[in-house]
């Protein structure tokens, strides 16, 4: 059975996300003085009492705004309102109760699902402001004066939270393992798009603003290929275009994003073609280790004949040529087109960058290159590999024992690693070699 969702809601600068983070146990969100700074659904893992649930943090809800932001803000809170199992509605007691918290809780009571009023920023304890009696007038039942910063009120906020989760029933567990897939690229290639599509719903704000998302989203996905959580990230921009600390927070999140995922879709503007940035957003992920998979996003924009896609598919394995593993994929994130080819590559990137290779094998494959192209000499000695081991994946790791490290020139290690890439047939994994030198005695 899926883990009850608890949501958080509620007017923006409230502290929601100061809360959420406490809640889960790790700086998920992104926290600014700022409001609206989260804008999406953000979901976390919480354990109490041996219970555990999703949380989600979602954006501050104005009611009657008309900014295409604010807008799709609201939407993603009333998703939120209409997957979980509890609500807790976050108001702020420094402020008291203003006319913006009472539409919000109005909204609530219609949703039918419980509510817990949860009155932040009560820091001094032992001390009731005056202002946190006026949001009985909610009709939403007893508040709960907590803390976000200090942590103070959260357990008895969870208490509450617990009293009315839906009692748990034992159900399988999900089989196989979940491979993290980051979508990560520059601003407006599509990415939240993607994911739009994947779900089939509107999971991430879309809009033609650049920096539109800022969080780091992660999305649950299990179909025919496999279990998935696609991380949708913010676009990454060059330095000397980043401007504010939100944005700053944004690209520490994405690169935060990168570190925990398995597999890296990299994703390109058709329309706009190979750029600078995109072969430095390209090496974060193969510096991380990552698996790989290059997306062509918006084909169904280009004007097409029938040697478009080969000319193109040339440029960019030029471009991207210091990962010349990595696959190549045009999709369109509008229509749907070869999402489901994506889905077999992500999963065969990832085997590969899984792949644990025997010793026998490998230094069976080895014997074979060595026969096949001698290992180079220099002043009369030759260059001598005794024998390879795998010490470890996700990048799969090689180490050889030589006689001679100076000899062991790059090129002779090219061709070692395309033998190794042709037999195990590892697609989109960067390969990684260590050299130890050995006595010949």
């Amino acid at each position: 059975m899926a883990a009850p969702i608890v949501a958080i809601v509620g007017r923006p600068n409230v502290g929601k996300s100061t809360l959420f983070n406490k809640l889960v146990g790790q700086r998920i969100s992104i926290v600014d003085d700022s409001p609206g700074v989260t804008r999406d659904r953000i979901y976390g893992e919480c354990e109490w009492r041996n219970r555990t649930f999703l949380l989600v943090d979602t954006g501050g809800i104005e009611p009657y705004s008309d900014d295409i932001i604010l807008s799709q803000m609201r939407n993603q809170a009333q998703l939120a309102i209409d997957s979980a199992d509890v609500i807790i509605l976050v108001a702020d007691v420094k402020t008291g109760l203003v006319a913006t918290d009472k539409e919000v809780a109005s909204m609530l009571q219609k949703s039918g699902r419980p509510v817990i009023v949860c009155v932040n920023k009560c820091d001094n304890i032992g001390e009731v402001n005056s202002n946190f009696y006026e949001f009985y007038n909610l009709g939403l039942g007893d508040p709960v004066m907590v803390s976000s910063v200090h942590g103070h009120g959260t357990g008895d906020l969870l208490d509450e939270v617990l009293k009315n989760l839906p009692e748990p029933i034992k159900g399988e567990e999900n089989e196989g393992t979940t491979i993290n897939v980051a979508v990560i690229g520059k601003p407006n290639v599509g990415k939240s798009s993607l994911i739009n599509k994947i779900t089939g719903e509107n999971r991430c704000i879309v809009s033609d603003i650049a920096g539109t998302t800022r969080d780091s989203i992660d999305t649950f996905i299990e179909n025919k290929y496999g279990h998935f959580n696609f991380i949708d990230t913010a676009g990454l921009r060059r330095k000397n275009k980043v401007y504010d600390d939100v944005e700053k927070y944004s690209v520490i999140r994405a690169k935060m994003a990168i570190e925990r995922s398995d597999v890296c879709v990299i994703m390109i503007d058709a329309i706009e073609g190979f750029t600078e940035q995109d072969s430095k957003v390209a090496g974060l992920a193969m510096d991380a280790g990552k698996g790989c998979v290059i997306v062509v996003n918006k084909w169904d924009a280009m004007t097409k004949n029938d040697k478009t896609m080969l000319n193109y598919k040339k440029k960019l394995e030029s471009d991207f040529s210091f990962m010349s593993y990595v696959p190549i994929i045009f999709i369109s994130a509008k229509t749907g087109q070869r999402i489901d080819t994506l889905f077999e590559t992500i999963s065969v990137v990832s085997n590969s960058n899984a792949m644990r290779i025997s010793t026998g094998v490998l230094n069976d494959v080895l014997a074979d290159a060595v026969v096949r192209v001698q290992p180079p000499t220099d002043k009369g000695r030759r260059l001598k590999i005794f024998y390879m081991t795998q010490v470890s994946v996700k990048p799969p790791t090689f180490v050889f024992f030589v006689n001679s490290a100076q000899l062991f020139h790059f090129s002779y290690q090219r061709y070692i690693e395309n033998r190794i890439r042709d037999v195990f047939s590892l697609q989109g994994t960067p390969i990684r070699f260590i050299i130890r030198e050995k006595n010949e005695k």
